[in-house]
This record gives C-alpha cells, structure tokens and sequence, in this order.
C-alpha cells in the first residue's frame, strides 16, 4: 500500500530577486511498513520538498504537481481536512530536539497536550498514554516528570519520537534526527526507528546527509542534488554501487574503517551546491563532477532506468559496464 506519493512535485519560492525554483519534478512513494532515505547535501531541497506534505511551507512557496498521503491530495485539503491528519496520520521530527521542547513544561505536560488535542481522552487516560510512550522509545515512565534540561541530547531526541507517535499516525517524517548526536546514542536511535518501523508498521521518510547512516536505516534511498533527485534504488545498491557522480561522492565522504583505499586518500567532492535561483547550464552537477564531458555542459540529463535503479546522468549506463 502506498502511504505518501510525490507526483512530478516543483516547489518555487518568491524572493525579492525573482522566482526560486527550491524542488524541480521530483516523482517518489513511501509503501507503509518501509523506511525511504533522502539523502543530499544543505540546500538541495530536501527539506522543503517533506515539508510540503503538511503544507508547513512559507507562503511565498508555490506547489505544483500532487502529494497525496493515503490516497487524498494534501494541496486541496481544507484547513480542517489539514489539521486532523497533522498528528494522527502524519508527523515530522525536526532536526535539534534540544531546541524542540519547551524548558519550563515537564516533559509530560508537553507530550501529553496532543493527545487531550486530537484524541478523545481525559487526562488520566493521557498520563497513562505518556507513561506508554515513554517505554515505548527506551526511556522509564518515571521521566515524565522530568524538565527537558535534566534530559541528556538522546533522551530528548526520544522524547520528540515519543511525542510523534503520540496520536498513532502511519507516516513519520525524520528530518536529519541524529546530526546533533554522539556516534553512540546516534546508533540507538537509528535502532529505535527502526525497531518502531517493523513493530507499528509505520511508513518513514529519513532525511540525511549521511549515506551510510541511510544505507543501514532504509529500504530504498533517494539521492537530491539542485533541487531533483538524481539518483534512487535499494539503499544498498546505492551505497555500495552508486550510478550518478553526486551519489559516489556522497558515498565516500563517509571513510569505511579497515578498507585501505580510504586510508590516504581525502574523500569528498569540492564546492558546494548551486543556488537554485542561478542554475548552471546542463547538468548542475558538471561543475563540481570529475567525470563531466562536454555533452554535461549543455544537457541536462533525466532520470532513466538502469537494471532496476533510476539515475540522472548521462554516464550512468557506463557504470554498470
């Protein structure tokens, strides 16, 4: 069953220098029951294309294409329509947990508030929801009456989890949930999702820079570069035999320890990303891609099918050769 659908989505932000086009046709689903990896650098739209799906986009972005979650487009959702499927279908864990939480309300007064919201509770049955919750992502009931500051950083980031999974919704949107972590505690709440992902049957959406880290996370991974998704397949197949420059790159920004071709050789691709507003001619990888021939100078390649995978490279097909 497909839970989330991007349909030939492009997301353009007004400014005050003209129009800036932050998505650019991206077509992706997320099946219940299996975890999606969007992995790019800063500034490759990531963000603003998954923010898209609870309409929390500025005003000044304008969408087009559809984005339908179970089936009903979000775009043409009343506000009405919008505010019950916000928590009890469809949620988003942001990036800084430590920011996140209030610091003068206990932890069970904040996870507590969208349940007396959106469900039919009293607040004894809602304290006994918290306590749940708590256990749930790994942590004793009895933090509940905890203030955010007593919390360590992997405690909080399971606290937004739990107040995610507050109102039981199918989709769970993780955006770079891990970046502020210890290796450590970033490792058990990768476990965590997981193990919430095989247990509630949940659909996820994982942002991260980090390929490895989705490579282990996810079923199928996504790779965004300028607005598009240049890459997509299995996480493994992607991670271990990338067809698109960018994703290579990606992949061996993040050094596998014991194999010695990354031992003295500095991985990692130069430069940064375009501006979306001011998009290099052809491909808009060419200008940072070792491999770029002078057909990436002036067209800019689509997505296409190679053995199973899509990529966006005029190249690719060499690859697999």
């Amino acid at each position: 069953m497909t839970l989330l659908e991007f349909d030939d989505v492009s997301i353009t932000y007004q400014s005050r220098h003209g129009r800036v086009p932050a998505v650019r046709n991206v077509s992706l689903s997320v099946p219940l029951g299996q975890t999606v990896g969007i992995a790019g650098e800063s500034g490759c739209g990531k963000t603003t294309l998954t923010s898209s799906v609870l309409r929390l986009l500025p005003k000044s972005a304008e969408v087009t294409g559809q984005i339908r979650l179970n089936g009903d487009d979000v775009m043409a959702m009343s506000f009405g329509q919008l505010r019950a499927v916000r928590w009890a279908q469809a949620v988003v864990v942001f990036q800084g947990a430590m920011h996140a939480l209030n610091p003068v309300q206990r932890i069970e007064t904040q996870l507590a508030e969208p349940i007396l919201l959106h469900m039919d509770v009293g607040p004894k049955a809602a304290r006994t929801r918290v306590g749940e919750l708590l256990e749930q992502v790994g942590l004793p009931a009895s933090r509940a009456r905890a203030y955010p500051h007593q919390l360590s950083g992997g405690q909080k980031q399971r606290v937004m989890i739990a107040m995610a999974l507050a109102c039981q919704p199918q989709l769970l949107i993780a955006d770079e949930p891990t970046t502020a972590l210890d290796v450590m505690v970033q490792a058990q709440v990768l476990d965590l999702l997981s193990s919430l992902v095989a247990d509630l049957g949940l659909g996820v959406v994982f942002i991260s820079h980090d390929l490895s880290v989705l490579a282990s996370t996810c079923d199928r991974v996504a790779v965004m570069y300028a607005g598009r998704i240049v890459e997509q397949g299995s996480a493994s197949d992607v991670f271990a035999r990338p067809l698109h420059p960018y994703a290579r790159a990606l992949a061996a920004a993040f050094p596998r320890i014991g194999d010695a071709r990354f031992r003295y050789a500095p991985a990692g691709v130069p430069g940064d990303p375009p501006y979306p507003g001011d998009l290099p001619a052809g491909c808009p990888f060419h200008p940072r891609c070792p491999a770029a021939t002078d057909i990436c100078t002036t067209s800019e390649p689509m997505l296409e099918n190679y053995d199973g995978r899509d990529a966006a490279c005029h190249h690719a097909g060499e690859v697999l050769v």
